[in-house]
């Protein structure tokens, strides 16, 4: 083990940016929001592109807005959060620094997590709605943002 301290760096801890989900994605997004169903509608979205943050987490929202257990809305946000973590760390993030919602094409893992922390809470597990917590502030010290959705469960 080492006696020396960790490096600071002037400009604060890196920070990552993850790439904008495609056109495609977003567009079949659009559609189901305009659609009838939107539960079914976003699940279909999830099904075709499982690695959409922003799917993900609107099916969680959907969800938990909607009539059906909180269990569902849980599993929605996870596999958002889940997802999130493999783009993360895809994008070069290993573990420490900054997500920051300001950057747009974070919203969707930051979306999911905030989810989970909700939906955690809502069904008493209040250990994952602290680490969530813990996690957002973490990832953004600016968490919540005032533009950030409030639950809608």
């Amino acid at each position: 083990m080492s006696d020396a301290g960790v490096p600071l760096l002037p400009h604060g801890p890196p920070e990552t940016v993850l790439a904008p989900e495609p056109a495609e994605t977003q567009a079949a997004l659009a559609a189901a929001a305009a659609g009838d169903d939107l539960v079914e509608a976003l699940g279909a979205v999830c099904a075709r592109w499982p690695g959409s943050l922003e799917a993900w987490a609107a099916l969680g929202e959907a969800l938990e807005a909607s009539d059906a257990t909180p269990a569902l809305a849980y599993a929605a946000f996870r596999a958002g959060y889940h997802r999130g973590l493999d783009r993360l760390r895809a994008s070069g993030w290993r573990g420490s620094g900054y997500v920051r919602w300001r950057n747009l094409p974070n919203r969707g893992f930051l979306r999911a997590l905030g989810g989970l922390q909700w939906v955690s809470a809502r069904i008493g597990e209040t250990d994952e709605a602290e680490r969530c917590a813990l996690f957002l502030l973490q990832l953004d010290p600016d968490w919540p943002p005032p533009d950030y959705p409030e639950p809608r469960g």
